[in-house]
């Protein structure tokens, strides 16, 4: 997905959730703070997945591809003439696919990608749920579930912090306590 649909997607869902957010019975106040705090997390959130996915997608095809070219290349046999060729084509080759298992176990796009699409979803459903008034919130207006509401969204908040940095880093962290030093 290239950045202009993913804008469009965004400003398109911005546009239609300020229209429900602008037509709850709530004072001003809670209704900015739906659009700066929840809808922009859930934008935000939703344009991180949309990245590590894009990111995370092209660098294991290049893994992939490249680790299925690199035996048939070295399987060749060329004239002289080619083989140099081949060689330096394989060399090529290998490096991408080093290059990119390394660069996707660094930065663990696929990992971001999960975590970033949970965490968007799980406020996309509280959102769902507190316009809707069901959930728990059924049986009460938005004004008396609005300060839950808000509670929740900074406890998802939080917990998206949290997570992050115990899932998405915590192996990271631990592969680089197992390296050697080089001192």
């Amino acid at each position: 997905m290239n950045n202009l649909s993913k804008t469009t997607d965004h400003e398109s869902m911005r546009a239609e959730m300020d229209k429900l957010i602008a037509s709850l019975d709530l004072p001003e106040l809670n209704k900015e703070f739906m659009r700066a705090r929840w809808l922009e997390l859930v934008i935000w959130m939703d344009g991180k997945a949309q990245e590590s996915v894009w990111w995370y997608r092209r660098l294991r095809l290049a893994t992939i591809i490249g680790g299925v070219i690199v035996p048939a290349l070295v399987s060749l046999n060329f004239s002289s003439e080619m083989q140099g060729l081949v060689q330096a084509i394989t060399f090529i080759v290998s490096l991408v696919v080093a290059m990119s298992a390394a660069v996707e176990e660094f930065f663990r796009y696929g990992e971001r990608w999960r975590h970033y699409r949970r965490m968007t979803e799980s406020l996309k459903s509280e959102g769902w749920q507190f316009l809707q008034l069901s959930g728990s919130y059924a049986g009460q207006t938005h004004i008396q579930a609005y300060p839950a509401f808000a509670t929740r969204v900074e406890e998802l908040s939080r917990e998206e912090v949290e997570s992050y940095i115990t899932q998405v880093f915590k192996d990271k962290k631990e592969a680089d306590d197992k390296t050697p030093s080089a001192s």
